[in-house]
């Protein structure tokens, strides 16, 4: 196998999320979802990969690793646990995490918005509501209070076009409700959110004498085919499913253009409100003429049964580029690979496209840094470059993690680290 080079401008690290790897019995709307038999292997939430505790040595691991960067997200329920209240706690074991992850040389992104909400908030209706932006505002403006001397990079939301379909489309993420008018609605309250977030951080971290302020969301975004290549129908279905499951999307978070698949709430003029396109890919999916999307029994898959299509990586890094013409960032790109059998292959196949890549990727974050809670598979879908015991919490770097550090330190893959990492591996089908 080949070996390629990487662009030199390209920072790689690894990515989590609070309430994936804290654990805890932390008052979010997933606390309680978690324990109603919804998790294929009947685990809950509340244990995770006692990030909250471990926090230190994990630092100290993604610094071995070589890390240059590490997205991570807050948790919004530990910051206010009540509408009225901040848990300066909670403030203060955030700013102490970021403040060592700076000292060991990584560069921190922060998430704002994880998927979780807080129990007060989802009660008042969450992103449903439009009177509710004032209460993410109201976040937005306390974490950059408390961690704006810190983090210069945000990312507002992460992937809310897929949150809104999980959470209301019949998707299985609480509050478990299935109706379009309503997906349509949060989207709409998310793009409002996003837009006015953007204009705030920048706003005070400018009064706070900074310069350096990065905000954008990570979009999820999918490769959409027709399953039969010669279906002219099939084929304009998938454009349309493009555009309505990320497209729009894309578009009204971005560059505050709407349509009517995304309402104007705010009134909001056409204008730019990222300083990159934030790009979350897992898969790609093919778009039968009669119902959803669904996959072809030959092409490989990861333990959860996603497609592994490396050029849709590059694929849709075009679409968010030439909407915005923003520097992309890969917030999200991982695979479950429970027995770390054909990891090494996907990094190697993974990477390579954005070593060719004619766009201007400039981020990577491998989803994820180490095995954590993966929603609704629970524990048993294992994503991480670093493996878990979660009965003693004992962390391991795993093969792919090797690899990864080595790409990292080389900037790419050389003939002998392919031939020692990726030779003889094989994907499922």
């Amino acid at each position: 196998m080949k070996g390629y080079r990487l662009p030199e401008d390209l920072l790689l690290g690894a990515a989590s999320s609070a309430a994936q790897t804290e654990g805890g019995d932390v008052r979010h709307n997933w606390n309680k979802w978690s324990r109603t038999n919804r998790i294929a292997d009947g685990t809950d939430i509340r244990r995770g990969n006692d990030g909250w505790k471990n926090w230190k040595a994990d630092i100290d691991i993604m610094a071995v690793m070589g890390l240059e960067t590490y997205r991570f997200s807050v948790e919004w329920a530990r910051i206010q646990p009540k509408a009225r209240e901040i848990d300066l706690e909670a403030v203060n074991h955030y700013r102490e995490m970021i403040t060592y992850m700076r000292t060991r040389g990584i560069r921190p992104l922060l998430t704002l918005q994880h998927f979780t909400l807080p129990e007060w908030f989802e009660a008042q209706g969450g992103f449903t509501r439009p009177a509710n932006v004032r209460h993410f505002l109201k976040y937005v403006g306390i974490a950059v209070n408390y961690f704006g001397d810190l983090v210069s990079d945000y990312c507002t939301f992460n992937e809310p076009n897929l949150y809104a379909v999980l959470a209301y489309g019949g998707g299985g993420f609480p509050p478990g409700e299935n109706n379009p008018v309503t997906v349509r609605r949060v989207l709409s309250v998310m793009a409002g959110c996003h837009i006015r977030a953007y204009q705030k951080i920048h706003r005070m971290r400018e009064r706070m004498g900074y310069t350096d302020t990065k905000v954008g969301t990570g979009l999820h975004m999918r490769a959409f085919a027709p399953l039969d290549p010669l279906s002219v129908v099939q084929a304009k279905k998938a454009d349309i499913t493009r555009y309505l499951f990320q497209t729009a999307a894309a578009k009204a978070f971005l560059n505050g253009e709407f349509s009517p698949a995304i309402e104007n709430l705010g009134g909001f003029k056409k204008g730019c409100y990222c300083d990159y396109a934030g790009v979350v890919y897992f898969t790609r999916d093919h778009v039968k003429l009669q119902g959803g999307t669904t996959t072809r029994a030959d092409d490989p898959k990861s333990d959860t049964g996603l497609e592994i299509y490396p050029q849709g990586l590059e694929d849709v890094s075009r679409e968010l580029w030439e909407i915005c013409g923003k520097p992309v960032w890969i917030l999200a790109n991982g695979v479950c690979d429970r027995d770390d059998s054909f990891r090494c292959l996907w990094l190697y196949d993974q990477l390579a496209v954005l070593a060719r890549a004619r766009i201007p990727v400039k981020r990577y974050y491998y989803w994820s840094f180490a095995d954590s809670f993966e929603w609704l598979d629970g524990e048993s879908a294992r994503c991480g470059l670093v493996g878990v015991d979660y009965e003693t919490q004992r962390r391991t770097v795993k093969q792919s993690g090797h690899f990864y550090r080595e790409m990292i330190r080389c900037r790419g893959v050389s003939a002998d680290m392919a031939a020692r990492y990726v030779r003889g591996r094989q994907y499922h089908t």
